[in-house]
């Protein structure tokens, strides 16, 4: 631990707009026993990504604007493990011209404290030239609903 430098304890479910239901699986446990640490990134991206093709604001095979991700990061505070159910709570910390912030807990279904938390930032790109384009109405609109400030 950084000299200074308190860790924060885990977020309370009442910290986020959303929750997603998601499933562990078996090949997600590692040699330990529990689920390795990139299906924490795996589930984070599952649930926003499921989200936003839900709403109507991402089409992954023919629209003309794609998120790509340019940033991530997790705390870990419990384990989850296969076979587990997880509900992945959704906010929006960060709303820009052509990019979100979006932080995600898992919770252990039903529990009310995050058994991990994280974050990562999507940039809206043209798919053809990948290049940011800002955020359209209706995807910006679908967001500011999941914003907390």
């Amino acid at each position: 631990m950084v000299s200074g430098m308190e860790r924060r304890g885990p977020a309370d479910r009442s910290a986020y707009k959303l929750f997603r239901t998601l499933t562990t699986r078996w090949a997600d446990n590692d040699i330990y026993g529990h689920m390795n640490n990139v299906i924490h990134y795996s589930l984070f991206d599952t649930a926003v990504n499921g989200l936003l093709i839900e709403r109507g604001v991402l089409d992954i095979h023919g629209g003309e604007r794609i998120f790509l991700v340019v940033e991530t990061g997790c705390r870990y505070f419990a384990e989850i493990a296969f076979p587990d159910v997880v509900d992945a709570g959704i906010r929006v910390a960060r709303l820009g011209g052509s990019s979100v912030r979006y932080e995600v807990g898992l919770f252990r279904h039903g529990e009310r404290a995050a058994a991990a938390e994280g974050f990562f930032i999507h940039v809206q790109v043209d798919r053809a030239t990948r290049r940011p384009v800002p955020v359209g109405e209706e995807t910006r609109r679908v967001l500011e609903r999941l914003s907390i400030g």
